[in-house]
């Protein structure tokens, strides 16, 4: 690194002086009027430090100009009375971000998070602009390895700046990428992807709700593209179709998707299902001859096993007769108690929307269907298992998707948990559309607290299994409180609604609110990023994705002047609902 200073104020005007310090915010009384106007909010500002090596860098919040009158004692007109003449008071709030040092024990330029210690009253204030801003810029830079660099846009106060975050800190310790719909939220994920996709052995795994990543996968793309199967799917599925088979549900899950827990009965009906699907599993294993699993195993144990049997063995217990008095039968202990269980399960067994739990592939029945399944999704080792996974759930119907997702998300990460330390390798979940299956807890229900259980677990101990987690949302007010506030990075692009505002002022550092009141002026393709990902908490200017989503808010106005409905569509589509299949 360079000897000489990257920041220099000795031919620098000076702007003011410190006039007041509490614990994280300045003020500053501005000595040079005519600099003023080229200080904004969002602007840099140097204090002099404890020593001449050392500036505290600061982030202008508030700029305010009060202009009154006063009694001037030595100008008086000609009959001798006192005049009133105009003053101009002139003042900067800043919040403390940074400490910037020419020199630092062996190291020099050195830019570091924090104040090493506080501005003293009257030390010297300066704009960080022109030469100074430039190389400043270029130093939030050089402190982040090349190996580490995550390129994403540009700084709005210095355009030819980099905005360059860094890679392992933005994934290992999670990150949010919140904002209104149509700021560019899909935008932000695609150009995410596309820069991890240059990585030799990248994994990550995109939930996407609405089928819009699916050009990611295209040709000229650069992601693997699945689909959970829908309704048209389950007779002859294609190579990207995914079925994820009832067996993988462990109980919780299971029974918060069958047994309605405002039935009397749901206790017994919890418990017969749980022990039933046990042996059923038991079985399987003896057949199999695995040995070492039948010791340890568990209701859990994702092993595969025959539902139709499961409905056979819950029926003869609703049915069963027993021995009485007087040669009379009597009703068993289960007599009459599963009917319920048994109609939910059987209406769920026939119903094509739920095909890719119930109805899966004679190859899922296999017992090496899983490792297989694990393999393609968390492989990246060719071409073709290309590292960034896009699994579309679009077809998935909305009473079971968050414990879907849930299942989903808990199988590879259970998976990454029992692996071998030293054969780990991270990946990343990205869950598009958070708010849909990740609520607040207490708007939860049954089947959406089975998802969130399974989050907030890998939220709060991924990282230490190389398991990051991305929640991207429109409304963080309808997100889980506990995941958002694992997230140590926060990507935050133009938020309208105030209560959304006000949940991510709640998660940045009070120094940081100031920031946060920028967040309805965004411009599309702006966004705040805060977190340990980068050193210094900026606007920035996201770069377009190369290859972009399919996301786009159609031009309605224009639409209406140019294009006009087809009957014949609207009649396909009418019988593509009918038979719960897209034309593709």
């Amino acid at each position: 690194m360079s000897s000489e200073p990257s920041l220099n104020f000795e031919n620098a005007v000076q702007i003011g002086r410190v006039a007041m310090v509490d614990t994280s915010r300045l003020f500053i009384t501005v000595e040079d009027h005519n600099l003023l106007t080229q200080a904004a909010v969002g602007q840099l500002v140097a204090i002099q430090g404890q020593t001449q090596h050392e500036f505290l860098i600061g982030l202008i919040e508030r700029v305010t100009r009060d202009i009154g009158e006063r009694i001037g004692l030595d100008d008086e007109d000609e009959t001798g009375e006192l005049q009133l003449s105009t003053s101009t008071d002139d003042a900067m709030r800043v919040v403390l971000i940074g400490t910037y040092k020419t020199v630092s024990g062996a190291k020099r330029n050195t830019f570091k998070r924090g104040a090493d210690s506080f501005p003293q009253i009257d030390r010297k204030c300066f704009l960080v602009i022109g030469r100074n801003l430039q190389n400043l810029m270029m130093l939030l830079c050089v402190e982040v390895k090349e190996s580490e660099r995550l390129d994403i846009g540009s700084f709005v106060i210095d355009p030819t700046a980099r905005a360059i975050l860094n890679g392992d800190k933005f994934f290992q310790r999670h990150a949010a990428i919140l904002g209104s719909t149509g700021s560019g939220k899909s935008w932000v994920v695609a150009l995410i992807l596309e820069k991890a996709s240059q990585l030799a052995h990248t994994n990550i795994i995109v939930f996407d709700l609405h089928g819009e990543y699916g050009p990611l996968s295209a040709k000229e793309g650069y992601a693997q593209s699945f689909r959970i199967a829908g309704p048209g799917d389950l007779d002859n599925p294609g190579e990207d179709t995914l079925f994820l088979p009832y067996w993988l549900l462990n109980r919780e899950e299971l029974v918060s998707m069958l047994v309605d827990r405002s039935d009397n009965n749901a206790p017994n009906q919890a418990a017969r299902l749980t022990l039933h699907i046990r042996h059923l599993k038991e079985a399987m294993l003896r057949d199999l001859s695995k040995e070492d699993v039948l010791d340890t195993f568990t209701v859990d144990s994702p092993v595969p096993f025959d539902i139709s049997e499961l409905v056979e063995r819950l029926a003869a217990d609703d049915e069963e007769r027993v021995a009485g008095t007087g040669n009379r039968d009597k009703q068993g202990e289960w007599y009459g108690k599963l009917t319920r269980l048994i109609a939910r399960l059987e209406n769920k067994l026939d119903d094509r929307r739920y095909g890719f739990l119930f109805q899966p592939s004679e190859t899922c029945s296999d017992y090496m269907w899983l490792p297989n399944l694990v393999k393609k999704l968390l492989s990246a080792s060719s071409a073709e298992a290309r590292g960034i996974k896009i699994i579309d759930f679009s077809e998935v119907p909305p009473d079971v998707l968050p414990v879907v997702i849930g299942m989903f998300a808990r199988v590879l990460y259970d998976v990454q948990f029992w692996m071998d330390p030293t054969a780990r390798t991270p990946f990343a979940f990205v869950c598009d559309e958070a708010h849909l299956y990740l609520p607040v807890k207490e708007d939860a229900d049954s089947v959406e607290k089975r998802a969130l259980q399974t989050f907030e677990r890998i939220a709060k101990e991924g990282r230490k299994y190389g398991v990051a987690l991305i929640p991207v949302s429109q409304r963080p007010s309808d997100v889980s409180k506990t995941i958002l506030s694992q997230c140590n990075n926060f990507l935050i692009l133009r938020l309208t609604n105030g209560e959304d505002q006000n949940v991510v002022r709640r998660l940045v550092p009070d120094s940081m609110s100031g920031l946060t009141d920028l967040l309805s002026l965004l411009d599309v393709g702006e966004a705040i990023m805060l977190g340990d990902a980068i050193l210094l908490p900026s606007r920035i200017r996201l770069d377009a994705p190369t290859v972009r989503p399919s996301s786009a808010t159609r031009a309605v106005w224009t639409d209406w002047s140019s294009l006009n409905s087809n009957e014949a569509d609207l009649e396909e589509a009418v019988e593509s609902l009918r038979r719960q299949t897209r034309n593709r």
